[in-house]
């Protein structure tokens, strides 16, 4: 039995739900506090992935590199899988709670042993974050009437609040890592995402009708067959666990893997819009015009845990704040983070204080991709600061961060709820994986990207070594700047296909 969408919406709790007074529904408060744990599980053990491939697993940087960006593509690619399957058998709730208990498996097993165990734990998280990751940010567009333009505000806050987690996990696990050891890195991004699944459970009941499996609505009792096809999903994703392994332990997979699963993907996608009116497959196509933009966004910005890892950990010199040592790494890891939880609000009230206006959602993609570019020119200014050792300066460093992530903020919160508003709710999973699908293939180019930066001999002087990424940055530097260029011309295109959308 399927979920009546025509009784859903005209249930009274969805109904005071969605007629909240103020500028938040109370229920996102909620979700930000659960996402927030697993930000912290995925940002913990993503900050300290390539620098722990270097000098734990003996990579050199450039191999480094591509594995970082194999493992991070994986992880984004089971999104979509994640969305479809909660779109069409388990509903958002289930997912996100098995998601996160897969999570919270896969850390602690790579916190067993950190060298052997670190690609089979990893492949069991890759699977976990696949469930949760999507469906969270789905409930969080379901909270919204079509049109509400507080929407982007309420996402705007949501990236705040995750990025809570993004930021103590950033700095917590390599903290304890180099202090304490590598198992309690990985520990205690287990025991984050185990406070986050917790969250979760305890308060779903404020989500009302919402989340609930197509295959057992609310309220009634599964049929033998609806039971089968749940259990054999839980099997089914266990069972991928191997495959996950065999090619994240083995990147040379990981190209003929991405040849053909983005194909496949957007296959189907088009093949599941045969049911879709008019004007819903041209706000779906708008969608993809979105998607396809933030491929190459999130392929410049998520030098992040690859290239600029390596450049903070070799190439910046440590500062002094009040007699405390900063490490570089640490910066790295969380100015990105404690940025968008000090911008992102203010931010959000700036869309709601311009009202009409507001610019609209292409012209902000664009904004984004301009801000980005400014971010990498302060990074490629980074060899102009330099001396011989090729050490650079961390308060440029840290400003460049600052810069790219106003960029950031014109793009990835407003791309979600764009998302959720372009798409018709029974496809909310399949949009929100095909948009982290995007992010996949991103991380794949990002590690192509990083690893052609670090082709420079490691006998070579340090300075030449820095010059190596710097060069790469700037090339960045002038790929966002065509880019954000393009989204403007092409705007009056966009916002015709998106009709009343902003």
């Amino acid at each position: 039995m399927a979920i009546d969408q025509a009784a859903l919406a005209n249930d009274p709790r969805l109904i005071a739900i969605r007629n909240f007074q103020g500028k938040y529904p109370s229920q996102l408060w909620w979700l930000f506090m659960a996402e927030m744990w697993e930000r912290f599980c995925f940002y913990g053990m993503r900050g300290v992935l390539t620098v722990f491939m270097i000098q734990q697993l003996a990579m050199n940087k450039a191999d480094a590199n591509l594995q970082y960006g194999a493992i991070q593509a994986f992880v984004y690619t089971m999104t979509f899988v994640g969305g479809f399957f909660a779109d069409k058998f388990l509903g958002f709730r289930r997912s996100i709670v098995w998601g996160g208990l897969l999570m919270v498996v896969g850390s602690f097993t790579v916190a067993a042993a950190p060298n052997s165990l670190f690609y089979i734990g990893t492949s069991i998280s890759i699977v976990g974050t696949g469930f949760f990751k999507p469906n969270i940010s789905g409930v969080v567009g379901l909270l919204y009437r079509d049109g509400d333009n507080r929407r982007d505000a309420g996402f705007a806050l949501f990236y705040s609040g995750i990025n809570i987690g993004a930021a103590l996990g950033g700095f917590l696990c390599v903290y304890l890592g180099k202090a304490y050891g590598w198992e309690w890195a990985f520990a205690s991004a287990g025991i984050a995402m185990l406070i986050g699944v917790a969250m979760f459970g305890m308060t779903a009941r404020t989500l009302g009708p919402l989340g609930f499996s197509p295959l057992v609505p609310e309220g009634t009792v599964a049929t033998p067959a609806a039971r089968n096809k749940i259990l054999g999903v839980y099997a089914g994703s266990l069972l991928s666990i191997p495959l996950i392994l065999l090619l994240v332990s083995n990147s040379q997979y990981t190209d003929w893997f991405m040849y053909l699963v983005g194909p496949l993907a957007l296959i189907y996608f088009l093949y599941d819009m045969r049911t879709c009116t008019r004007v819903e497959i041209q706000k779906l196509l708008a969608a993809l015009v979105f998607i396809i933009f933030s491929i190459f966004f999130w392929a410049f910005f998520e030098q992040s845990g690859g290239s600029l890892a390596i450049v903070a950990e070799y190439h910046i010199k440590p500062a002094q704040v009040l007699g405390a040592r900063i490490d570089p790494i640490e910066v790295n890891n969380t100015s990105n983070s404690i940025f968008v939880i000090l911008l992102s609000p203010l931010v959000g009230l700036l869309w709601l204080k311009m009202r009409s206006k507001e610019p609209n959602t292409v012209v902000k993609f664009g904004l984004g991709f301009f801000f980005l570019a400014g971010g990498f020119y302060l990074f490629q200014s980074l060899i102009r600061y330099a001396g011989e050792d090729g050490i650079s300066s961390l308060w440029i460093f840290t400003f460049a961060w600052l810069v790219t992530t106003i960029g950031e903020l014109c793009l990835s919160p407003i791309g979600l709820s764009a998302m959720t508003r372009l798409a018709p709710q029974r496809m909310f999973g399949i949009i929100m994986g095909l948009w982290f699908l995007a992010s996949a293939y991103g991380q794949y180019l990002a590690g192509l990207l990083g690893a052609g930066m670090a082709q420079v001999e490691e006998t070579a002087p340090p300075l030449t070594k820095l010059a190596g990424y710097t060069d790469g940055y700037w090339q960045l530097t002038i790929y966002a700047l065509i880019c954000g260029a393009l989204l403007m011309v092409i705007s009056p295109l966009v916002r015709k296909l998106m009709h009343d959308e902003k």
